[in-house]
């Protein structure tokens, strides 16, 4: 069977050779990028099997990229983000996009190459598609559920999973959020702030 094509986006040259050579030593064919343009003309070329994808890049940032291949039709592939300075927003961000999963830097060796074999093996099921005869993905729960992380992280991940999704869906009314969450209004208001998701209060928003 011929060896997975990964694409690897960094620019930190010691991240791309690190996870080159580790990824290479797994039977890996190993492509690199050092920023957003050249991963654009990569993936305008050819469709890797995956993409590790940095967040933080001076160009254009990962998340960026992301969506645009989103909006393009060109995510044919899984992509695991990479950041830094992860926090559950940036990753709940990048899963809602489209994102197969995320890990945070410096990487566990064990953790990516599970992560890796997970996201190829799983393949195009990761990928926002048109699904259940025509309802976008975006209304299928097809992001990395986040058991490995502690409780209350997980909890808060899948809250802000969820109220995401309800504000996008309400247009940001939340008196019908507050409705279909079956919480009152203002409980919903500490919750969103809490999680640190944005939102607008609105003087006519109960019409």
């Amino acid at each position: 069977m011929a060896a997975k094509e990964i694409l690897v986006v960094d620019d930190e040259i010691g991240i791309r050779e690190l996870l080159s050579e580790i990824l290479f030593d797994e039977g890996y064919h190993v492509h690199l990028a050092e920023n957003a343009a050249q991963a654009r003309d990569f993936r305008n070329r050819q469709a890797p099997d995956l993409v590790l994808l940095d967040i933080w890049m001076p160009d254009i940032d990962g998340v960026t990229l992301l969506k645009e291949w989103v909006e393009q039709d060109l995510l044919t592939m899984p992509v695991i983000m990479m950041s830094g300075h992860g926090t559950i927003e940036t990753a709940v961000e990048a899963t809602r996009i489209g994102a197969a999963d995320f890990l945070e830097k410096p990487v566990a060796l064990q953790k990516l190459l599970d992560t890796v074999a997970k996201a190829i093996r799983q393949g195009a099921p990761c990928i926002p598609q048109v699904a259940n005869g025509g309802a976008p993905a975006e209304a299928v729960p097809h992001f990395p559920l986040p058991f490995d992380l502690p409780l209350r992280e997980a909890h808060d991940y899948f809250d802000s999973l969820y109220f995401n999704y309800h504000m996008r869906k309400e247009n940001g009314n939340m008196t019908r959020v507050a409705q279909k969450a079956g919480l009152e209004r203002t409980h919903v208001y500490r919750k969103l702030k809490q999680l640190g998701i944005k939102f607008a209060k609105k003087p006519s928003e109960d019409g």
